[in-house]
């Protein structure tokens, strides 16, 4: 699905049914894509769930570059997606998440998107050795129940466990979620689940 915003063409990738049972929502971070293996074992566990995911590859990804740009830009067209997928879609529970930038993003939007919660992988919580540079006021700020899953070796920093409704940390892993997709999907199984269920909010970008 290739989608116009107001910062350049995104691309959702769509897998599931047509009548899905929930909306999940996954973009990838800075330097990657939606095929990064945390991203990929997410999105079978929402599959096995009865959801349709959309992997999102946002504007800066699309046009080759790795520097995601200005958040407020980046916000911007990433609601544009969201409200073209839920046009898609319909009123069906929405949660949406990322890794690393893409966490970043999700956190961010999820009170206009009307997600009714978030997936956090790998949260840079700050860049690597400058903890003081925090970007925690992101997560807290979010609005609705985020799920926090990073490893304990991630040099961009491990989020607290006030910091988020839910922080999962993986032994061995480090920023890439990679050494084992399998537990990043176990850990992610029953808060989806859960938050699946709930209806989501109307995104208050429906009327643009």
């Amino acid at each position: 699905m290739d989608i116009v915003t107001p910062h350049g063409p995104a691309e959702a990738r769509l897998d599931g049914p047509d009548r899905p049972a929930f909306l999940l929502a996954l973009t990838h971070g800075s330097n990657g894509g939606v095929d990064a293996a945390d991203l990929l074992a997410v999105r079978e566990v929402a599959l096995g769930l009865g959801g349709a995911v959309a992997g999102v590859t946002q504007p800066f990804r699309l046009a080759g570059r790795r520097a995601p740009g200005p958040p407020a830009k980046q916000d911007e067209a990433w609601l544009e997606v969201v409200r073209r997928l839920r046009e898609r879609f319909g009123n069906v529970p929405y949660v949406q998440g990322g890794r690393s930038n893409g966490a970043r993003v999700a956190c961010r939007t999820a009170r206009e998107a009307g997600a009714a919660g978030v997936l956090a992988l790998a949260f840079p919580l700050h860049p690597p050795g400058k903890p003081e540079k925090t970007r925690v006021e992101e997560l807290r700020a979010a609005g609705v129940e985020v799920l926090v899953v990073n490893g304990d070796r991630d040099p961009f920093g491990v989020p607290e466990a006030a910091d988020a409704a839910h922080v999962t940390v993986l032994p061995g892993e480090r920023h890439d979620l990679n050494r084992s997709p399998a537990a990043v999907g176990e850990a992610v199984e029953p808060w989806l689940r859960r938050c699946a269920a709930r209806p989501a909010a109307m995104a208050r970008t429906a009327g643009r």
